[in-house]
């Protein structure tokens, strides 16, 4: 039995199930922020053990088929070093998973924090969308949003 789970997740139904995976985690951040379920399940440390065992679960793959781990850190010496990484599909679903889990996790920030000031929750799925698709941006908005609930600019909260 193991060794079938094992075939059946290659890497690409692997990426297939973490994307699956993380839209209801998304769908409870932007539409039932406040609710126990959020709480419970998405800004807790629940969807991190998830994709942790996916990321072992990688890590062990690669480990099978010899990936050489040493060469990741090519991706610090340029560009062109980074593109020639992303060419091998362990690797790029090391980046995604990292990807994915972070998001989600500035995604749970945001829900915690805004519900200090307060934040109107159809106003706060904006920023998570854009969290969802491109973190950093989304975060930046929600700062910008939470300025005027807080009244005030704190960088070290």
């Amino acid at each position: 039995m193991i060794e079938q789970i094992f075939n059946y997740f290659t890497i690409q139904t692997l990426y297939m199930w973490i994307n699956l995976g993380v839209l209801p985690f998304w769908l409870l951040l932007i539409f039932f922020p406040q609710s126990y379920l959020c709480r419970f399940f998405v800004t807790s440390i629940f969807p991190f053990f998830i994709l942790s065992g996916a990321y072992i679960f990688i890590l062990y793959k690669s480990y099978l088929t010899n990936y050489n781990f040493v060469e990741n850190f090519n991706l610090y010496l340029g560009l062109n070093e980074l593109s020639i990484l992303f060419e091998d599909l362990l690797f790029l679903m090391f980046f995604w998973t990292h990807f994915i889990a972070i998001n989600l996790f500035i995604g749970g920030w945001i829900v915690k924090d805004a519900q200090k000031f307060f934040i109107n929750r159809i106003l706060l799925s904006i920023p998570l969308i854009i969290t969802y698709l491109i973190g950093p941006i989304g975060l930046f908005i929600y700062w910008i949003i939470r300025i005027f609930f807080a009244k005030k600019i704190d960088l070290y909260e």
